[in-house]
């Protein structure tokens, strides 16, 4: 069985695209487009489930055109309307030089400076000019800390962990 810490989510399926199966996916990452995968793993009904890409086309930078296999009409599209599209983070290692905003949501961010753990990023807000690490901390409390890329010294794939050089004061606020 697939375990969510296994994988990754990059997007989510939206209605059917006329009558041969295929259907709209809006994706935050096109690491199935970088790294060779045969297929995406579809969460229903709670369990992660293998869906072969027989074809794709992109209409925008995040939007694609799906064609999975054994999915011949809409009806069958239909059914897959709503769910959300993970990635192997196995696969997702295979592409050594490139690490994306959505791989990383998990990781624990560490303090260079204090060697202390600050929380775990539970999301990437990049709405704004800065792009912003959103942590969850031990104590159940949200923090924003700045993503840039100065910030970061080190990070270990490995271990999930993220390395930052966080300013004085900024986790005090």
């Amino acid at each position: 069985m697939i375990k969510k810490e296994d994988v990754y989510k990059i997007g989510r399926l939206g209605k059917p695209h006329g009558v041969k199966g295929e259907i709209s996916f809006q994706f935050s990452d096109d690491i199935f487009d970088v790294v060779d995968a045969d297929y995406l793993l579809l969460e229903i009904d709670g369990i992660l489930v293998p869906f072969f890409m027989e074809e794709y086309r992109f209409r925008s930078d995040e939007i694609a055109l799906m064609k999975f296999e054994d999915i011949d009409n809409d009806d069958r599209a239909r059914e897959l309307t709503g769910c959300d599209v993970y990635f192997p983070r196995a696969h997702g290692e295979a592409a050594e030089a490139r690490l994306t905003w959505s791989e990383i949501v998990g990781y624990q961010v560490i303090d260079n400076a204090s060697h202390r753990p600050v929380g775990t990023i539970t999301h990437v807000d990049e709405s704004t000019i800065n792009t912003l690490f959103v942590l969850s901390t031990d104590e159940g409390n949200e923090l924003l800390v700045p993503a840039g890329a100065d910030m970061i010294a080190d990070v270990d794939k490995d271990k999930r962990v993220i390395i930052m050089d966080i300013p004085d004061g900024l986790l005090d606020l």
